[in-house]
């Protein structure tokens, strides 16, 4: 239905990033305030700084941040560019979704995901976190997802992505930790590549860590000098990367697996 006409590609195309772009900023204000201890339910949307409430002005998507040149229409206090990225990011990968899997549910489910592994990201990049919230989502939305699909295909698939990959590498982190007596990585880490398995499978799961290492290993040579500046620079946000690298297996995942198994 999608490419029946280029302007009705162009027509959901707008549409997908309209309503990516609303996603991302609620799924970044959701990040924001677990990881500040605040209630995602009760009260209404306010300036990081000043604590004002925002109106509907202030909360259009993109166009409110570039408008008011990215500071708080109330104190003018700067606000951070991750509002206006997570919008542009979210609403970008949900057109990316759209021209991969048209308007199927095979799209809705990959949405889900994306929405999951966004909101993971956010919170890490604000608070070094992913709630354990984030990961019962997943994990809940995945079994539900379960019944609208043939089942006695995707789960031993899923189960092998989730506890082969994932349990595997904390068997790896755990051995590598009691040997060398340091951490080598987070609990959350984990859980998040147990919710990539679960939805990707063992292979994809797979290629979604081999992405995950030179992602962040990219993004880590790239923000050397700014984490230095940090009292503790030890602190290094991976889960975004992990969550980078579900979104691309998710899109191109079967594209690089089929591509590699010919080289055979």
């Amino acid at each position: 239905m999608l490419y029946l006409s280029p302007g009705l590609t162009v027509y959901f195309c707008v549409l997908a990033f309209a309503f990516g772009a609303c996603m991302g900023g609620f799924l970044n204000c959701t990040a924001w305030r677990i990881v500040h201890g605040e209630s995602v339910l009760r009260g209404r949307s306010h300036c990081d700084v000043c604590g004002h409430v925002l109106t509907a002005r202030d909360l259009v998507p993109i166009v409110s941040f570039l408008a008011h040149h990215g500071r708080c229409r109330w104190c003018r206090a700067k606000l951070s560019a991750r509002h206006v990225w997570a919008e542009v990011i979210t609403g970008a990968v949900f057109v990316l979704i759209l021209l991969k899997f048209d308007i199927s549910l095979q799209a809705l489910g990959a949405l889900a995901l994306a929405c999951i592994l966004l909101a993971g990201a956010f919170a890490d990049l604000e608070g070094y976190i992913i709630p354990d919230r984030f990961i019962a989502a997943g994990i809940v939305l995945r079994v539900v997802w379960f019944f609208f699909e043939d089942w006695r295909v995707t789960l031993p698939d899923a189960l092998l992505g989730g506890f082969a990959v994932g349990g595997g590498l904390l068997a790896f982190v755990l051995l590598y930790e009691k040997l060398r007596k340091i951490e080598a990585m987070g609990g959350g880490d984990l859980k998040l590549l147990f919710v990539t398995g679960l939805w990707l499978g063992g292979a994809k799961n797979l290629l979604c860590l081999l992405l995950a290492c030179i992602i962040g290993v990219a993004f880590g040579l790239a923000t050397q000098k700014r984490r230095a500046q940090q009292e503790n620079t030890n602190l290094f946000p991976w889960r975004p990367s992990i969550c980078s690298a579900g979104i691309l297996t998710m899109l191109v995942g079967d594209a690089v697996i089929a591509a590699y198994v010919s080289l055979f």
